[in-house]
């Protein structure tokens, strides 16, 4: 796992500025290469290979340059399957270069990967960028006056991106109304994000940028499925996502999802399973927010795994606020984000460098209420299911005013992230959970997990989101995976691994997992001191800003908008103010 950062002109003293910014996304090593035309960087966070054999930016056998953050998890099928590639290495740098050589760009269509790569054709003079097919690698880039930037994380790119440290209204647009900003637009001005799956052009000579590629896992028509082939699909899986050679954590949960990756793991690898617990826990009469960590501890005594609780407190909670919310880049609607980045840091500090996680096992194995209500909607065109997708994931309505009305977001939104082709007319609720997989997972689970993980230089790993799974689980109709009753989610699983897994982790309700934020400052007034003055500074801020007051607020209340709604950029918060009180 690496960063990766470039321009298309030379200037190295940039490009070494972004890399530093970013260094944590790769402590083993780094490296540039420059030209006349591009300017590329990497730093690397070693997987597969010590750090000297896997140092890039890597020159392929056509002499053009590489540079490549991810894993390729189906490397020893495609070593297997072609045996005139000749590896010198461990490194699945090594084969993805060959394969490009090999194939061109439509390589990607045989990797089963998460990646985000830049390749530079020398002969054609031509920019290729890519990013895989869940979304879970990041990279950002934008287009002035001729040249192109790209890189791992937004940040380096507000020091080169003319009038970037404004907001970009369709990014605020969507994440006003949904809660997440799923469209390809970044919240600063003028920096994209590329879209899951997809791959651009850039050719140095016309300047012009171009799709050439989306990459899209849709899965087939109506299948059934046997429980014996799921449970053989899923162990193939598990098995290709613990390639590696450095030390493996599963987040153990006490749900479904990370119980079925963690007796897979059990079996080929020592890994080491965590799992979160709140003290104090806050008393209410609705939920026991310590009972998925009761769960995950008796599985994991009874399973025999090398397994640690991470306690979060009030005090840890404010102590994370800020490296979490400044690592994001841009707002979540997520108040655990602060112990997300406590517990990576806790399993960090226990020498892990991968991490498992069941990440998109509901959003393929309909786990959500929200799919039988999509069920009942009974949606007859895809803009329906967009339009339906966007506005009923939030209780509340829109905060604040927006330049972009709905209707043209939606218009937005259906020309890139959610194009036509994700519409099935004969099975409406895959349809619903396909804007999940490239929406929520991309913006919300995968975002956190890559920006809060490699923080503390550790890559995470999704095998839910791997294409063998989802192509194999998007094959099954719905009707085969849920009915009309909460009982029913996730059947396929649940019907699966019921002789396998505790009767009480099957019969386990979905329930989320978050910060008990307003019952600790409730009940906890003293420990939660800190979190109370970071909410008192952000309530004034809203309240200032929603009443249409044009004073500035104070110093520190200042701060907190900064790090609330964009985390880390420094001087806009005027800006910020402009586009909510105008529009």
């Amino acid at each position: 796992m690496c960063g990766i950062y470039g321009i298309s002109e030379r200037n190295l003293s940039w490009v070494k500025s972004y890399m530093r910014k970013c260094h944590y996304r790769g402590p083993d090593n780094n490296d540039t290469y420059c030209d006349e035309n591009v300017t590329l960087g990497h730093n690397l966070l070693s997987i597969t290979d010590t750090p000297s054999q896997g140092i890039q930016p890597w020159k392929t056998n056509k002499g053009n340059i590489l540079i490549y953050n991810g894993e390729i998890f189906n490397y020893y099928d495609l070593c297997n399957r072609y045996t005139n590639f000749k590896p010198k290495t461990q490194c699945d740098t090594e084969l993805l270069a060959w394969g490009l050589d090999e194939f061109g760009i439509d390589f990607v269509e045989q990797i089963d990967s998460m990646h985000a790569f830049v390749l530079w054709d020398i002969k054609t003079k031509q920019l290729f960028l890519s990013r895989d097919h869940a979304g879970i690698k990041p990279l950002y880039y934008s287009q002035n006056n001729g040249v192109i930037v790209f890189g791992s994380e937004a940040k380096g790119l507000l020091d080169i991106v003319p009038g970037s440290r404004n907001i970009d209204h369709t990014a605020f647009a969507c994440w006003n109304i949904s809660g997440l900003n799923v469209s390809n637009h970044s919240f600063f001005k003028g920096i994209k994000k590329l879209m899951p799956g997809e791959t651009l052009r850039y050719d140095i000579k016309t300047k012009k940028l171009i799709q050439v590629k989306r990459n899209i896992i849709l899965g087939g028509k109506g299948l059934s499925f046997n429980e014996e082939e799921f449970r053989d699909v899923f162990d193939k899986t598990i098995q290709e996502s613990l390639i590696g050679t450095r030390p493996i954590g599963t987040f153990l949960s006490g749900g479904l999802d990370s119980a079925m990756i963690a007796i897979h793991a059990q079996k080929y690898t020592n890994q080491k399973t965590f799992t979160n617990h709140i003290l104090p826990c806050p008393v209410d009469p609705n939920e026991d927010y310590n009972s998925d960590s009761s769960e995950a501890k008796k599985l994991a005594h009874d399973t025999g795994f090398n397994h640690t609780m991470v306690v979060h407190s009030p005090k840890l909670y404010a102590k994370y606020w800020r490296s979490s919310v400044e690592a994001l880049e841009e707002p979540l609607y997520n108040p655990s984000i602060p112990m997300y980045a406590h517990m990576n840091d806790v399993i960090s500090n226990h020498g892990i460098v991968i991490t498992l996680a069941g990440d998109m096992g509901d959003e393929i194995l309909c786990g959500y209420p929200s799919y039988i209500n999509a069920k009942k909607q009974n949606f007859k065109t895809h803009r329906s299911c967009v339009h339906f997708w966007l506005t009923k994931r939030l209780i509340r309505p829109p905060s604040f005013k927006m330049k972009l009305n709905i209707n043209n977001l939606i218009d937005s939104l259906i020309d890139t992230i959610f194009p036509e082709d994700l519409w099935d007319k004969d099975d409406p609720v895959s349809s619903y959970m396909r804007l999940d997989q490239q929406g929520l997972c991309s913006e919300d689970y995968f975002r956190r997990n890559d920006r809060l993980g490699m923080l503390y230089s550790m890559e995470g790993r999704f095998p839910f989101a791997s294409k063998k799974m989802i192509s194999y689980c998007m094959n099954i109709h719905s009707s085969f995976k849920m009915n009309n009753s909460l009982e029913s989610l996730k059947s396929i699983s649940r019907n699966s691994y019921k002789n396998i897994l505790p009767q009480s982790i099957i019969d386990k309700s979905k329930t989320g997992w978050t910060a008990p934020i307003n019952l600790w400052r409730s009940q906890y007034k003293k420990e939660c001191s800190e979190i109370n003055r970071i909410a008192s500074q952000i309530t004034d801020i809203k309240a200032a800003i929603i009443s249409g007051t044009r004073h500035k607020p104070p110093v520190p209340s200042r701060r907190a908008l900064r790090q609330t709604c964009c985390p880390g950029q420094g001087k806009h918060t005027k800006q910020l103010q402009r586009i909510i009180l105008n529009n």
